[in-house]
């Protein structure tokens, strides 16, 4: 589990990304690269890394659930997780 701090981080420029993305869409359409650069650096969206929303994990992140796959594996066999069940043939 990520330390809270890395978490909060994380929320905050989730935020960040949010707040500025019309403004930095339309200063880089108009190839105004000069007002971008004066953006916040957190405002942009390749620095946000994938991160499980309930631990924080970094690693084994599924994109499709927003979840890594421990936290996934836990979920599915406790039926939290609708249509997803383990396998067996």
């Amino acid at each position: 589990m990520a330390r809270e701090s890395v978490k909060a981080r994380q929320r905050k420029r989730e935020a960040m990304v949010a707040k500025f993305a019309e403004k930095r869409a339309a200063l880089k359409a108009a190839g105004d690269y000069a007002a971008l650069d004066k953006l916040p650096k957190n405002s942009s969206a390749v620095r946000l890394k994938n991160r499980c929303q309930l631990t924080g994990r970094p690693k084994g992140y599924m994109r499709h659930f927003g979840i890594c796959r421990v936290i996934f594996r836990e979920m599915a066999l406790d039926g939290k997780i609708p249509g997803v069940r383990k396998a067996s043939w």
